[in-house]
């Protein structure tokens, strides 16, 4: 039997002094840094955003050779790669501080180790430099991704424009919903003043949802099945002279004058003339920084409760709880923080926000809006606000306050708006029993009978689950039916091809939404699709799944599958979660069980349970270490040696993965002791050597692993996953990394022979029950855990769920679905 983490002799026995530390800063964890720039494939892990005991003594050679005494010496290249990390790969970032001086910033966003690229003014991603490096006729897929995001907000807007009101998402919306939409309307148009909302919750009872209305498919626009992406204009050299000239005055360094143009735009020099708090717009730089900048520029007409700087100040705050997951912060947790950073007048400051239009303002389990009767009976304050009746009913809701920024409003309102369009226009009378009673599993079966009756699906299971979506697919192709599945990943896509038995049922989400992949638009613009079946669904963001829903017809069903124990979306939202939250559609959980060892592990995790399991062949192995410096050195003597004369693995067949990517042990520290190990080389190639195993982020959100095969003056040359990829020059230092050691984020969605958990010491506060489901769960036929976290990692599979996330696309389904509409589906 194999012994499993805080059940095993040496690590009870473990000193006071050598208990699990904190993450070191800006990379220990696994989730986003606070205050650090977001550049680089290892940012983003997003808008994320957030182990061990010895082997039994009838080990094979795999355990007795990890397991060993830790007098063996390991290489000198490990020994030093522990100690330190890699200057290039480091982000850096630097403005003036308080005092005038510079000052530098070196941070790690570490939620899914995706984010690439940098939000524009107007919230899409921008990829410099991609449209200079290749054909327009031949698109990259994070050029399509972008493309597509822009198209769906470009579509919103229109909409917007076409209706009276200043804003026209969520035009379906009733009751309530309508109510508070009208409310944020009244507060940016000036028509109320914001103080309305934050003077008193007025408890109004529920009203009923009314149906949604779909819009015809007709009325969509023409979409070509490969989005044109206009090419980045340069910076003029007047710009940036201007921003030059503004940033010296203010002691900020010359290193900010391009990043300030590309965030601002060419009128940057003079938003930071009259605004200086807009420089918290340029990715890395900090609220004291910016400050700093501002009191150089401004002198005594500046203070902490400016307007132009509480305005920024609530904006960076949005984007950093998106960076986290979150699509919308609780009002009160937002002035909790102001007053953190010395604003005297939070409430002011989140009204003031609100009407600059920098954040929409929200209502949640209450109605903003005062009754009449009630209005008429309270009283009205000196500034004319009416207080709350004090004998109003004391157990009604009090309405939740929310702040969020458009561009997730929009997102989530669209993409409610769209799965509601999706449950309401699907043929609900359609007879597939005999293609059920073929299924090959009880499950399966259930999955096709109940999508025969319904628009909008979930289906929810493990790794061996994924055989019913594949089924469904199967039986649907039989009837006839336009049916398609899509992965998170190419290797997901591998996967589904290979349960399906057809490659042409299988496309990666980024393939089929860029045209690259899959059936093309039909002449409405739509998706050419009667089923779309979405994998790793958990995966889904919300701006993805908004644009991902807006491309299917009425009429289209719609499945989204996958495992809700594991890591949630690197973007912000949590589509799946919410959407099974909302309980609007019908729910199919699997019941086929994942098998072996690994499956067993990995279903106990899933309801907290760190279980011993038995493994006869060694497929599930513990290897105990005392520091990180010795967990380098088993992860690479189990990578390059151990595994492969145990399982015949091969060392290309086996992952990495760890918590975070900063820290002694993590991605850094272990993929250039990797690479001196099993590709030593002068890395002449911006860093990299044909045969590097590396991670490519075309798009915040993803991460493609792939190995070097060559470079060029075209830039370097990938092959992912049989996919050539070529990484223009000046995209390869922000967007491609070593990758035999990935984060549980990157890794999530994906697959290998074999699996290395490495659970650092400094790894304790990182770990969570998703993390530890998903990372355990990559290797098919063997897990080893190199465990240096002692009882930190059962405690976190027991009592550490996952970090939730602010939302509001659950209540917007269940205001559009109605109690009717959901019945109906099943």
């Amino acid at each position: 039997m194999t012994a499993l983490p805080g059940e095993t002799p040496g690590t009870d026995d473990a000193p006071a002094e050598d208990a699990p530390a904190a993450p070191a800063a800006g990379g220990g964890a696994d989730g986003p840094t606070p205050d650090g720039p977001t550049a680089g494939p290892d940012a983003a892990e997003a808008q994320e955003a957030a182990a061990g005991g010895a082997a039994g003594a009838d080990a094979v050679d795999v355990v007795a050779e990890a397991a060993s005494a830790s007098s063996e010496e390991p290489p000198e290249a490990v020994e030093e790669s522990a100690k330190t990390e890699k200057p290039s790969e480091a982000a850096h970032s630097s403005v003036a501080s308080a005092d005038g001086s510079a000052a530098e910033e070196t941070s790690e966003a570490t939620a899914d180790g995706s984010e690439t690229a940098e939000a524009s003014a107007d919230g899409s991603e921008t990829a410099e430099g991609s449209a200079d490096a290749a054909p327009a006729a031949e698109l990259s897929e994070a050029q399509a991704e972008l493309a597509a995001q822009r198209e769906l907000r470009e579509r919103i807007e229109k909409r917007k424009a076409e209706k009276a009101a200043p804003i026209s998402a969520g035009g379906g919306l009733s009751g309530t919903a309508a109510d508070l939409l009208a409310a944020v309307r009244a507060v940016e148009s000036g028509e109320k003043a914001g103080t309305a909302f934050f003077a008193r919750t007025a408890p109004a009872p529920a009203p009923a949802p009314a149906s949604p209305r779909p819009a015809p498919a007709a009325a969509q626009p023409p979409r070509p099945a490969v989005p044109e992406v206009p090419a980045p204009q340069a910076a003029s050299p007047e710009a940036l002279e201007a921003v030059r000239a503004v940033l010296a005055r203010g002691g900020a360094p010359e290193a900010l004058v391009r990043p300030a143009v590309d965030a601002l735009g060419e009128q940057a020099a003079e938003l930071l003339r009259t605004d200086p708090w807009h420089l918290l717009a340029v990715s890395g730089v900090r609220p004291e920084q910016a400050d700093g900048f501002a009191r150089a520029l401004l002198g005594s007409e500046c203070g902490p409760d400016d307007g132009r700087r509480t305005a920024a100040l609530v904006g960076r705050l949005l984007e950093q709880a998106a960076l986290r997951g979150h699509t919308a912060l609780d009002a009160a947790a937002v002035r909790t923080a102001l007053a953190g950073h010395a604003v005297r007048d939070p409430d002011a400051a989140v009204l003031n926000a609100v009407e600059e239009g920098v954040a929409l303002l929200f209502g949640e389990g209450g109605d903003a809006e005062p009754d009449e009767t009630d209005a008429e009976d309270g009283e009205q304050d000196e500034d004319g606000v009416r207080e709350a009746d004090p004998t109003a009913d004391a157990d009604a809701a009090p309405v939740r306050m929310l702040l969020g920024l458009d561009r997730y409003a929009l997102a989530e309102e669209s993409l409610a708006d769209g799965l509601a369009r999706l449950v309401n226009t699907c043929e609900k009378t359609a007879d597939w029993t005999e293609a059920a009673a073929g299924a090959p599993s009880p499950s399966a079966a259930e999955l096709i009978r109940t999508v025969a009756s319904a628009g909008l699906v979930v289906h929810s299971g493990g790794e061996a689950a994924r055989a019913e979506p594949a089924a469904l697919i199967a039986a649907a192709r039989g009837l006839g039916l336009r049916a398609l599945g899509a992965a998170h990943s190419e290797d997901g896509r591998r996967r589904l091809a290979a349960a399906t038995g057809d490659p042409a049922t299988a496309v990666t989400l980024a393939g089929l939404l860029s045209g690259a992949q899959g059936p093309g638009r039909d002449e409405d613009g739509a998706l050419a699709l009667d089923l779309l079946v979405v994998l790793d669904a958990p995966q889904l963001d919300v701006e993805g799944a908004a644009v991902l829903v807006e491309a299917l017809a009425d009429g289209a069903r719609l499945v989204l599958s996958g495992d809700p124990g594991g890591l949630g979306s690197a973007g912000a939202g949590r589509v799946f979660a919410d959407v099974l939250a909302a309980r609007a559609c019908p729910q199919v959980v699997s019941r086929t069980p994942d098998p072996g060892p690994i499956g067993e592990l990995v279903s106990g995790i899933g309801i907290g349970e760190l279980n011993q399991v038995d493994a006869p062949g060694k497929e599930v192995v513990i290897v105990p270490v005392r520091d990180a410096g010795e967990a380098v050195h088993r992860t690479v003597q189990l990578v390059a040696d151990s595994v492969p004369r145990a399982f015949s693995i091969p060392a290309e067949e086996t992952q990495v993965i760890t918590v975070g990517h900063g820290g002694a042990a993590g991605t850094r520290a272990l993929n250039e002791a990797l690479k001196q190990r099993l590709n030593p080389g002068p890395g002449r190639f911006g860093g990299f050597d044909p045969g590097d195993r590396v991670v490519h982020v075309p798009a915040p959100g993803r991460a493609v692993p792939g190995v070097v095969r060559s470079a060029d003056g075209e830039g370097l040359h990938l092959d992912c996953g049989g996919v050539p990829v070529v990484v223009p020059q000046e995209r390869v230092e922000s967007s491609v990394r070593h990758g035999w050691a990935l984060s549980a984020h990157q890794a999530a969605g994906m697959r290998w022979p074999a699996a290395v958990v490495v659970l650092p010491g400094d790894a304790a506060q990182g770990l969570s029950r998703p993390w530890v489901y998903t990372a355990f769960g990559r290797g098919e036929r063997h897990l080893s855990v190199v465990h240096g976290v002692d009882r930190a990692l059962p405690h976190a599979v027991a009592e550490v769920p996952a970090q939730e996330r602010t939302t509001r696309l659950r209540p917007l389904l269940e205001a559009l679905l109605t109690p009717d509409a959901a019945s109906s589906t099943g």
